[in-house]
């Protein structure tokens, strides 16, 4: 699974050399973090020890124990994103069944199953804090011809929530151009709620890279409000991912790490 960005030089100043340093991180060096996963077999994370992955290195580092995870049969004679055969980058597989599903012990957010599993354009805009934002991105997503959205979401026992949106367009090429709308280095485009100051999330594993994805992660500012939040933006092929996660005081960062990694596997 393809690299995700490396640690990256400072924010440029321009749009064009912000692409620019783009097509860099997409072809930067590839660290195999995880086994290759094909249609309807488990991702490995769950059963792997935790020092053979980047950032999650001891027995009580606060892991989260994810269900075994399994991607939806594809139809028959169709690729997935990633093969050479598919240069549109298209997500056959219903794309529903490509979510994270909740860890043991949380609590689903009912509310974002939405109606037969997809979830309304203004549910999803509602992660955004101000009218602005919620207008713009709308506006984006219209403009780039959304066709739907996935998304899941939970609370633990320690009160850390976690939300988790799949945007599918068109085609890869697409999804990559509304990717680099909605990311900066430094922060994100479009401030979510209770998350007005973003910076780069520097504690982010670098190392954890997978093939044909790509990746920004961003934590909220010191000091925090009243939640820490933590966000990454993801795409791959013509999907968008967006997984949010907060938490009153501070939200860990190796449970926002490993929902990120599980979720970017399944994509890809």
């Amino acid at each position: 699974m393809g690299p995700l960005a490396p640690d990256a030089p400072a924010a440029p100043a321009v749009r064009k050399d912000r692409r620019a340093l783009r097509a860099v991180a997409r072809w930067a060096a590839v660290v195999t973090v995880f086994g290759a996963l094909g249609a309807g077999t488990a991702v490995g994370i769950t059963r792997m020890e935790r020092t053979d992955v980047p950032g999650l290195a001891t027995e009580s580092d606060g892991r989260w124990a994810y269900p075994e995870l399994t991607r939806p049969p594809l139809p028959t004679g169709r690729p997935g994103p990633l093969a050479a055969d598919n240069p549109a980058g298209a997500h056959y597989a219903d794309l529903r069944g490509l979510l994270l599903p909740a860890p043991e012990g949380a609590t689903e957010d009912k509310a974002l199953r939405g109606d037969d599993g997809w979830l309304a354009r203004k549910d999803f805009l509602a992660v955004y804090g101000s009218a602005k934002d919620r207008t713009e991105v709308g506006q984006a997503l219209t403009d780039y011809g959304l066709r739907h959205i996935a998304a899941r979401g939970w609370t633990t026992p320690d009160g850390t929530r976690t939300g988790v949106y799949l945007l599918q367009f068109d085609t890869g090429e697409v999804a990559d151009e509304i990717f680099e709308d909605f990311t900066e280095y430094d922060s994100p485009v479009h401030a979510l709620r209770g998350a007005s100051g973003t910076e780069y999330d520097e504690g982010f594993p670098s190392a954890a890279a997978l093939e044909g994805v790509r990746r920004f992660a961003y934590d909220e500012a010191k000091p925090y409000g009243p939640e820490q939040v933590r966000q990454a933006y993801v795409v791959c092929g013509d999907v968008v991912g967006l997984v949010v996660q907060s938490r009153k005081g501070e939200a860990a960062d190796v449970p926002f790490q490993q929902t990120v990694l599980l979720q970017s596997q399944l994509l890809g």
